[in-house]
């Protein structure tokens, strides 16, 4: 039954009950990869993908369904139940979804709606934002592709009044070859950390670059001179620039501001394991504090204290 998509699994499922190691995690996660590296799948392919995953996401982890989510999310031919199962999509009561669905049907505006209120988990934005800047050039591509249908939440727009002041003030400060401004002003304009304005600006391959531009509505033009002035490693290669001009010009304003959420997003994740981890630490420093404490014992040559009764004299 698995054959086509993950030869070993049922073998695995059976050393798992028998061995009592858990590998349903594991399981997911390359299930979910074999799944995306290709665009196209048999009907047999996604029944059998839809069969496994669906089975296995109430199985695992918060941390790996985050991961799976996340993957799945920018992934354009996820099928709707697994959609469903993740809570991408809304489960509609009464209506059989067809699997696969052929020919694909345009969304109707009210699922439009619908899908486009999907806010992104902290973890999710975590697992987006680090699968993005661990991917090749090619790679980023295909996830900006992918992030302008998938149903996550995108970031709202930045005013149009305060992007164009960031535009003016970003090419002047790499004209100028100006860094800690440039960062500084991309991460107050995009309302995003230092940590991750750094992050972008020091990325030496420019798509990062290119999606924080989009999001500010930058012209084309300056998004070239910037490349030119700003990035000497891009800037002194004619493919370089002419990649990441071709990839401007295509990318979508939606990509740019669901990359946007995901990296706002991945702020809190980081922030929230930092608070965790110290939570945690410090409740075990109290504990080790209370158990190193003991009760005060009888001094050396001291004699008990006696207490005698009131309701009787000597006589």
């Amino acid at each position: 039954m698995t054959k086509s998509l993950f030869p070993g699994f049922d073998g695995l499922m059976n050393l798992s009950r028998r061995e009592g190691v858990d590998v349903r995690p594991t399981l997911l996660r390359v299930l979910t990869d074999l799944y995306v590296q290709t665009g196209t799948h048999s009907e047999d392919e996604q029944r059998q993908f839809v069969e496994l995953a669906t089975r296995l996401i109430d199985q695992v982890d918060d941390a790996t369904r985050a991961a799976v989510k996340a993957r799945l999310a920018v992934y354009p031919h996820t099928p709707v139940p697994v959609l469903q199962k993740l809570g991408l999509v809304a489960t509609q009561e009464g209506r059989r979804v067809p699997l696969p669905p052929s020919p694909a049907r345009a969304p109707a505006e009210p699922e439009q709606r619908m899908t486009a209120d999907m806010a992104m988990q902290p973890k999710e934005a975590a697992e987006i934002h680090d699968m993005f800047f661990r991917a090749g050039a090619s790679e980023r591509a295909l996830i900006l592709h992918n992030l302008a249908q998938t149903p996550l939440k995108a970031a709202p727009r930045i005013p149009t009044v305060r992007a164009k002041r960031a535009i003016q003030i970003l090419e002047m400060a790499a004209i100028a070859g100006d860094v800690e401004n440039f960062t500084f002003e991309l991460g107050d304009s995009l309302i995003l950390p230092s940590r991750v304005a750094a992050q972008i600006v020091d990325d030496t391959s420019g798509e990062a670059l290119a999606v924080a531009a989009r999001a500010l509505d930058m012209p084309s033009p300056v998004f070239q001179r910037i490349l030119l002035f700003f990035k000497p490693e891009i800037g002194t290669s004619v493919n370089a620039v002419y990649r990441l001009s071709r990839l401007y010009d295509r990318l979508a304003e939606r990509s740019a501001l669901v990359m946007l959420a995901a990296w706002r997003g991945s702020t809190l994740a980081v922030t929230r394991a930092k608070y965790q981890a110290a939570l945690h630490d410090g409740e075990r420093q109290r504990a080790r504090a209370v158990a190193g404490q003991t009760r005060p014992g009888a001094q050396p040559g001291s004699s008990p204290t006696v207490r005698k009764g009131t309701g009787s004299s000597d006589r």
